[in-house]
């Protein structure tokens, strides 16, 4: 009995050997059949890449892509995942480089074509990303994405009826995209005329009070045309007078306007015969993800003409965009006057202006200027104030209405002082 069991325990081993050893060797096998290491099947890097995509973390993803390339420099996915990587991170100059990469080999690939289109947006290159995206759309006609990205290349350059009529058509390709409506709902068609009333009274420390209305029109004439029409009555001096101003407004491209325009006076003695005007501004966006989201800056040139004056003024300035809607604006103002019998002579003059949100509709600021003049009224000509101090609000009443209001005090030289209030009402139609 002993020596069956003892044979059946010495069968029972030789098959357990056998079985490990099967084992073994289909492990070896498998092993040569498989890359060793962190190697995975051709696809699974990029759907480990989309999964740290979504979650946001860009610098894991990024690795993985940047590793794939080191394996495979040729790999036009491992490239074109580097630029959408790298575009999400905020380094557009480095995603741009690479779309351009992709697209020498491969022009048509829709996908680096839109990626290549968010990049010019981003940086308010609207031509060069229209002109991109008419080459996607011939690829992809019924793509409601690329409608949505022409869409946004066309308001930015300030066709606002052409982008509108490109969200409508993406909201008719998918009825259900949040970008296309909310799209359409930033060009939607809204007032295109302000009809603004205003009314100033200055009261000064030696002389009379002075005031004055205006009534001006401001018009939307077409998507890159606005005119600028107003009538200013003052009395001053015990003298009525009024003037006519008009002025044009031409968008020559989304970052750059040019504004010309002159005005006409029954003058009196207290305010120029005559002005000829002209303004250039030109804007940069840097995104509202950084500390500065844009600057604006304008040259202004002047020409004025009074019974016993002729002045020339020069204004540069910029508008600084900061965060939470602050906003920093400095005007600097070099004026050549000339009188009868004298010399002409320059003087300099500044003001500067911070505004910033108060509440959901409601707006302040606060001004400081040096040497200022305004050259609207004869009274002050040749004569710089020592200092200005303001403040004032903006109220939205609405989306078609809105109050303005201002108080400053100015304290010139020879003791003398200015106190001025001003307050308008604008309506848009």
């Amino acid at each position: 009995m002993l020596e069956v069991n003892a044979g059946r325990r010495v069968e029972n081993q030789h098959r357990m050997g056998g079985a490990r050893g099967l084992v073994l060797c289909l492990a070896l096998a498998w092993s040569l059949v498989l890359p060793t290491g962190t190697a995975q099947e051709p696809g699974d890097w990029q759907a480990r890449v989309r999964e740290l995509v979504a979650k946001k973390d860009l610098v894991t993803a990024l690795k993985i892509a940047e590793r794939r390339l080191a394996e495979s420099p040729q790999d036009l996915e491992a490239r074109g995942w580097r630029a959408r990587i790298l575009y999400r991170a905020g380094q557009r100059e480095e995603a741009e480089k690479e779309y351009h990469k992709v697209l020498e080999s491969a022009p048509n690939d829709t996908d680096i074509l839109q990626g290549l289109a968010d990049v010019l947006l981003a940086t308010r290159r609207f031509d060069e990303a229209l002109a991109l995206l008419n080459r996607t759309r011939d690829l992809l006609p019924n793509s409601a994405e690329v409608h949505v990205r022409r869409g946004r290349a066309l308001r930015g350059m300030g066709r606002s009826g052409e982008a509108r009529g490109e969200f409508r058509e993406a909201l008719a390709l998918e009825p259900e995209n949040r970008e296309a409506r909310a799209g359409l709902e930033s060009v939607a068609e809204g007032p295109r005329h302000e009809l603004r009333f205003g009314l100033e009274v200055d009261r000064f420390n030696y002389t009379e009070h002075a005031r004055g209305m205006t009534l001006s029109l401001r018009s939307e004439l077409h998507a890159r045309w606005t005119s600028h029409l107003s009538g200013i009555f003052d009395h001053r001096s015990g003298q009525d007078a009024g003037r006519f101003r008009g002025a044009l407004t031409s968008r020559l491209t989304s970052r750059d306007a040019l504004t010309v325009g002159a005005a006409a006076a029954r003058d009196q003695g207290v305010i120029p015969k005559g002005e000829v005007f002209f303004e250039y501004g030109h804007g940069v966006s840097f995104g509202r993800g950084n500390f500065l989201s844009g600057v604006e800056t304008n040259y202004t040139q002047r020409w004025l003409w009074y019974d016993a004056a002729r002045v020339l003024t020069l204004s540069p300035s910029a508008l600084v965009y900061l965060p939470r809607d602050w906003t920093w604006q400095v005007t600097l103002t070099m004026a050549r006057s000339r009188f009868p019998g004298t010399g002409a002579e320059w003087r300099p003059s500044g003001i500067t202006r911070l505004t910033f949100p108060l509440h959901r509709r409601l707006s302040g600021n606060v001004f400081y200027a040096v040497g200022t003049e305004n050259f609207a009224r004869a009274d002050q000509i040749g004569r710089f104030s020592a200092r200005t101090f303001g403040g004032g609000f903006r109220l939205a009443l609405g989306q078609r209405q809105e109050l303005t209001g201002y108080v400053a005090y100015q304290d010139r030289t020879q003791r003398r002082t200015q106190t001025s209030f001003g307050i308008s009402y604008a309506v848009r139609f």
